[in-house]
C-alpha cells in the first residue's frame, strides 16, 4: 500500500511511501529480541556515551530534522528547531543521570542484605504522533535505551520521513542493530506487532480511541502500558493575578505548534473581577499571531497539521457557536489555505458545548467566566480529561493550594504547563496512566525485582 504524504502549508504530494509487508516486520521483530540481551549486558557508561553521540548527531542533522518536520506536519522553523534540541538535552540528561535512577535501593530488613533491582524487560513498542514527531519519540527512547531495552516503532502516518531520520541519527550515533529500527505500518498491522511475544510492553501518545484499542489489546496479552492520551487543560486565572504575565502566557500556551498540543492550556477559566480585562487583551494579543509560510522568520501560525483536522475542529467551533458561545477573533478557516485557521477566541463557554466539555486540538481557545475560585477550581476539574493545569494568582501560596486541588497529573502555579526531563510526565482520568521522564519514566518499563539474602 502507498501512502502519500500532503504538506499541510501548500497541500502538495511531497512524499510517498509504502508500508511493510509481514515479511519486513517479522525480521525486525526478530532483529530486536537478538539485540536486546547484547544491549542488556552493555555498562550504563556505554549505553550513555552512545546516547550522547545520538546527541550530537540531532544537533549535527537539525536542519534535516526541521525541514521533514515543517513538510510533513506543518511546524514553525524556529519551533522545530528548538524541538530538536530539547532532544538532544534529554538525551544528554539520561546519560548523566540514569546511573542514580538505576541503582540497587537498599531496604533495612531481618536479612542480611535486601534491595530492589531495576532490570530491563526487552522490546518496547512504541506507537507515536504527528504533534511533535522528534520530540515524542525521545522522550521515550532516551529512558528506554539507558534502562538496556530495545525499542520498535510506529509513528504516525503523516511523519514518516521524521521516522526514518530518527533512525538514521540513532544508527549513526553508534546504536547497534536491532536496538531500535522502525515499522511503517497500519493500525491492522501495529495490533498484530503488539501480540507478538518478542513485543514486551508499549507506550502510546495518542487519542482516547487509540488509548482504548491499545491498552486493550495490551491488557489481554498482560503486557505493561504508558497511555498519555489527550487533555484539555485549564488556565485558571483568579482576581489578583498578574494580567501582563497571564495573557502572554495565555497566548504562548494555546497557540504555539498551532495549539496542537496535548498539554496546550484549552479552557481559559477567568474569574469575574478580571474577566473582561484579561479576554480584551487575550483577543488583542491572539490577533497579532500571523499566520504564513511556516519556514519564514515572521510567520507566527502555523497551519495545522492536516486539512481534515481543521475541518474536524470548525465543526467543534460551529457547534459551540449554536449552543450560546461567542466567537471575538477568528472562527472561520483561513480563506485559500490548505489546512489553515486563525487564532481563535471563544466567549461564554458553558457545559454542553464541545470548547467546553471536548479537546480542541488546535488554535482555538475558550474563554469560561467564573464568579470565584471556588467556582474556577469547580469547573477546572468539571473534565473527563486530567492531564495538566495551570493558575495565576500574586499569592503563590494561593496558587499552590489550588494546584494541590487540581485533578491532572501536572499543575504549575504562574507557568504554563510544560514537559522536562526532570520532571514526571502524563495524566489522570482519560488522559491515560503511566509516566514517562524523570526517574517514574525510565522505571515504567522495567521489572522492580526484590533481592531478599538472609
Amino acid at each position: 500500500m502507498t501512502v502519500e504524504i500532503i504538506n499541510p502549508a501548500t497541500g502538495q504530494v511531497t512524499y510517498r511511501h509504502e508500508l511493510m509487508d509481514a515479511a519486513a516486520i517479522e525480521q525486525r521483530l526478530q532483529a530486536a529480541a537478538d539485540a536486546f540481551p547484547r544491549w542488556a549486558e552493555r555498562s550504563l557508561q556505554e549505553r550513555g556515551a552512545i546516547l550522547k553521540q545520538i546527541a550530537g548527531h540531532l544537533r549535527a542533522r537539525r536542519d534535516d530534522l526541521q525541514q521533514a518536520m515543517t513538510s510533513e506536519m506543518g511546524k514553525l522553523k524556529a519551533e522545530a528547531l528548538a524541538e530538536v534540541e530539547k532532544c538532544a538535552t534529554t538525551c544528554e540528561f539520561y546519560a548523566d543521570h540514569a546511573a542514580d535512577y538505576l541503582k540497587p535501593q537498599l531496604i533495612d530488613t531481618e536479612a542480611q542484605r535486601s534491595y530492589v533491582r531495576y532490570e530491563p524487560i526487552g522490546c518496547v513498542f512504541a506507537v507515536m504522533p504527528w504533534n511533535f514527531p522528534i520530540w515524542q519519540v525521545f522522550r521515550f527512547l532516551a529512558p528506554a535505551f539507558m534502562a538496556g531495552n530495545v525499542a520498535l516503532l510506529k509513528h504516525a502516518s503523516n511523519v514518516p520521513q521524521c521516522a526514518d531520520l530518527i533512525l538514521a541519527v540513532c544508527r549513526d550515533g553508534g546504536l547497534p542493530d536491532g536496538v531500535f529500527d522502525v515499522l511503517h505500518i497500519d493500525n491492522d498491522q501495529a495490533a498484530e506487532v503488539l501480540r507478538d511475544a518478542r513485543v514486551k510492553a508499549v507506550t502510546l501518545t495518542g487519542s482516547e480511541r487509540a488509548g482504548r484499542s491499545i491498552a486493550s489489546n495490551a491488557g489481554s496479552q498482560l503486557k505493561k502500558s504508558v497511555m498519555e492520551l489527550g487533555g484539555s487543560d485549564a488556565f485558571v486565572v483568579l482576581d489578583d493575578a498578574d494580567l501582563d504575565k497571564a495573557v502572554a502566557a495565555a497566548v504562548k500556551s494555546r497557540f504555539d505548534n498551532s495549539g496542537q498540543t496535548c498539554i496546550a492550556a484549552k479552557r481559559f477559566i477567568v474569574v469575574d473581577a478580571v474577566a473582561d480585562e484579561f479576554t480584551r487583551r487575550f483577543v488583542e494579543a491572539a490577533g497579532e499571531r500571523q499566520y504564513g509560510d511556516p519556514n519564514e522568520r515572521g510567520t507566527t501560525l502555523a497551519p495545522m497539521a492536516r486539512a481534515d483536522l481543521r475541518d474536524e475542529l470548525h465543526k467543534q467551533v460551529q457547534a459551540s457557536v449554536a449552543k450560546g458561545a461567542r466567537v471575538l477573533i477568528g472562527g472561520e478557516p483561513i480563506a485559500g489555505s490548505h489546512a489553515g485557521y486563525p487564532a481563535s477566541v471563544l466567549d461564554q463557554v458553558g457545559p454542553g458545548m464541545p470548547a467546553y466539555d471536548e479537546e480542541l486540538f488546535g488554535p482555538v481557545a475558550a474563554v469560561i467566566r467564573v464568579k470565584d475560585e471556588a467556582e474556577a477550581l469547580r469547573v477546572a476539574n468539571d473534565t473527563r480529561f486530567g492531564l495538566g493545569g495551570s493558575v495565576w494568582t500574586r499569592d503563590p501560596v494561593r496558587g499552590e493550594s489550588f494546584a494541590q486541588r487540581m485533578e491532572c497529573g501536572a499543575a504549575f502555579v504562574n507557568a504554563i504547563v510544560k514537559s522536562d526531563a526532570r520532571l514526571p510526565f502524563g495524566g489522570s482520568k482519560e488522559s491515560g496512566f503511566g509516566r514517562e521522564l524523570a526517574d517514574h519514566g525510565i522505571h515504567e518499563f522495567m521489572n522492580i525485582k526484590t533481592i531478599y539474602v538472609a
